[in-house]
């Protein structure tokens, strides 16, 4: 019986692993070291703008503002990095790209 019950709360836990792994509200892609050199990419972009930012500032950019979504589906908008105000991008993979 004890077994049983060890073995129930193992497909438990690793039932809801699985399901907290795949209930986020939108993928999280590569990290930017695997940038597209194409990007940005133009695409119906899935991210809001809360993680279009929360994206950028994973990736070292802070004071992020002005971010709006083109016509091609990019977040565009201006950051800091590394002590300089930058042009930033966010495409519908979430490859960020400094302009």
């Amino acid at each position: 019986m004890k077994k049983l019950l060890i073995a129930t709360m193992l497909v438990s836990a690793t039932s809801f692993g699985a399901l907290a792994q795949t209930s986020t509200t939108s993928p999280m892609p590569a990290p930017q070291a695997d940038t597209d050199k194409n990007a940005p990419l133009p695409g119906a972009n899935s991210f809001t703008e809360g993680q279009a930012k929360s994206r950028l500032e994973a990736n070292g950019y802070s004071n992020v503002t002005e971010l709006k979504k083109d016509e091609n589906g990019v977040w565009k908008g201006m950051a800091m990095h590394a002590g300089a105000r930058v042009n930033v991008s966010v495409d519908y993979r979430g490859n960020i790209v400094r302009n």
